[in-house]
């Protein structure tokens, strides 16, 4: 079999890992990349090249960095490039039909949920937050509607209360590889027949808004707990204190079912290597924070120079 000319499309570091399975695997060659924009990012606000650009560039790769990718000026440049194929991750804009007839029943996508379950923006961070026992990517052939498509293969992971969307980003991107790797190689074989997806199984995932990152300490502290995990790459978990902002970096969770209707939710309980809260059952130990206009920092170096006592309490406001 020859090399499958392909054209990848992928934005963020997650993408990464499956453009350079591409390059490196010698059943492939990568034609042409497409990614978003050069951003402004950091405090001096530069424009910044995506991670993928970055990847792309460092072999040789030609690039396309189109505002609307379906514009008829840029899809008569990608159609250029004459692939047989292409293969989406965490690109960033909606794909018109004109592109998918580019290569009929070869757009694959990998995303970062086990479909049905999980379609939309935020696949990630919403099987975190809601608890989800395991998680995984899937491989689809993509359709117009969003992530609807006719799956090719799945690999699942382990989602332990612990696992943060930052760890469990790297994990999945190489398990997305992995699906490139063998299942789109059979798909292009023809040795392999999608599957339609369950459409009474599918759950939706929202893009995350900055509100959700507001911890409400009424909640139950396993709630908590997995918000400050699922939101830890963006856009973060945040409470006041003597109406001062707070985010809240990393967490621990102390006891998930206590009760005590004698304290109130968000009251320091006790003050050691970090701050354990009370919740609206049971409670959450706070290890690292950030005041407004200052790094990020362990509880233990902010005591140093701003002392808190028990009975003090964290509030929605």
């Amino acid at each position: 079999m020859s090399k499958q000319r392909v054209i990848f499309l992928g934005t963020p570091e997650f993408a990464c890992a499956s453009l350079k399975m591409l390059i490196e695997d010698d059943h492939f060659e990568v034609v042409g990349v497409v990614t978003q924009p050069d951003r402004k990012s950091g405090r001096n606000m530069k424009l910044c090249p995506s991670p993928v650009k970055t990847l792309a560039l460092a072999h040789e790769l030609t690039v396309l960095t189109p505002e609307n990718i379906n514009d008829e000026e840029e899809l008569k440049k990608i159609a250029a490039w004459n692939a047989e194929a292409a293969i989406v991750v965490a690109y960033g804009q909606i794909l018109s039909q004109k592109f998918l007839d580019l290569y009929p029943e070869k757009v694959v996508n990998v995303h970062g949920s086990l479909l049905p379950r999980w379609r939309g923006a935020a696949p990630v961070q919403r099987a975190i937050m809601a608890g989800d026992k395991e998680t995984g990517v899937a491989l689809q052939v993509m359709v117009k509607k969003l992530d609807a498509g006719a799956v090719l293969g799945i690999r699942k992971t382990s989602l332990a209360d612990q696992k943060s969307a930052q760890q469990l980003y790297v994990e999945l991107a190489a398990l997305g590889a992995e699906l490139l790797h063998v299942e789109f190689m059979d798909y292009l074989r023809g040795h392999l027949i999608p599957i339609p997806q369950d459409e009474s199984l599918v759950t939706y995932a929202p893009k995350i808004e900055k509100v959700e990152g507001l911890l409400d300490f009424n909640e139950p502290a396993i709630q908590l707990h997995r918000k400050v995990l699922g939101l830890n790459m963006g856009p973060g978990t945040f409470a006041f204190l003597q109406g001062k902002k707070f985010k809240i970096h990393k967490t621990r969770l102390i006891n998930s079912s206590k009760t005590n209707e004698k304290v109130t939710p968000g009251q320091i309980l006790a003050i050691n290597e970090g701050l354990r809260v009370q919740c609206g059952q049971g409670q959450l130990e706070i290890l690292e924070l950030q005041p407004e206009s200052r790094p990020k920092m362990a509880v233990v170096e902010y005591l140093k120079g701003h002392p808190l006592n028990p009975g003090q309490i964290f509030s929605s406001t």
